[in-house]
């Protein structure tokens, strides 16, 4: 086992961990947060189980997925309007409990629950089938297209994932308002689905025939 990436996966693990239960709990100036301790759970333990998996199986790929140093300039800028949606997001949350605002019923919480698992074994799948995913705009050596599968369906099926993730947090939490700030991720993702895939027509070969080969970027048969 590589015991420096082993520790870098586990700071990087708990200090999200720490960082989401601050932003949710706090606002709701409380820990009895249930939709709060919810979405802990089944964010984390499957993450947590899935790190473990890629530690054993494919230290490489865990590696790849905690590089989070991002060259392209467009892709800083999305990944910082990321960051403020997700804090704006939670902390909506937090307050939206303790003063009982625009709040789903619990059954919501449970339909957001089910929804976010589907979509975490999505993404786990699109984990097993492409090895050269990355949380950056690259490149690799030895790179290849990869157009069966999921890949076969849509040209981004990791972001198709995330947006059914994200979706469904607020459904979780149980917030209006935080669903309302979690539609920003769609301009966002659409922004680096954009400037990726000039990335990869300019510097991977084959990815041209490959666009035209899958037509559809996120969600068959609209985009």
């Amino acid at each position: 086992m590589n015991k420096e990436l082993f520790k870098q996966a586990l700071i990087k693990f708990f200090a999200g961990l720490i960082l989401v239960g601050l932003l949710l709990f706090l606002p709701a100036w409380t820990i009895r947060y249930p939709q709060g301790w919810l979405l802990i759970i089944i964010l984390f333990v499957p993450m947590f189980i899935a790190g473990m998996i890629m530690m054993k199986k494919n230290p490489e790929l865990l590696k790849k997925r905690l590089q989070a140093k991002e060259e392209e300039s467009e892709q800083r800028t999305v990944i910082l309007l990321s960051g403020i949606m997700f804090l704006a997001a939670f902390i909506a949350a937090g307050l939206s409990f303790r003063f009982h605002f625009l709040m789903m019923p619990w059954a919501v919480s449970m339909i957001g629950a089910i929804l976010f698992l589907a979509a975490y074994a999505l993404y786990a799948e699109v984990l097993r089938e492409n090895t050269y995913l990355s949380r950056t705009i690259e490149v690799q050596e030895d790179q290849k297209v990869i157009d069966t599968e999921l890949y076969g369906v849509v040209r981004h099926p990791m972001y198709m994932a995330t947006v059914l993730l994200f979706l469904s947090m607020p459904l979780v939490l149980g917030s209006v308002i935080t669903f309302v700030i979690m539609l920003a991720y769609i301009p966002i993702i659409v922004k680096r689905i954009r400037n990726e895939e000039e990335v990869l027509t300019e510097r991977l070969p084959g990815y041209a025939d490959y666009k035209e080969k899958v037509k559809y970027r996120l969600i068959p048969f609209i985009w």
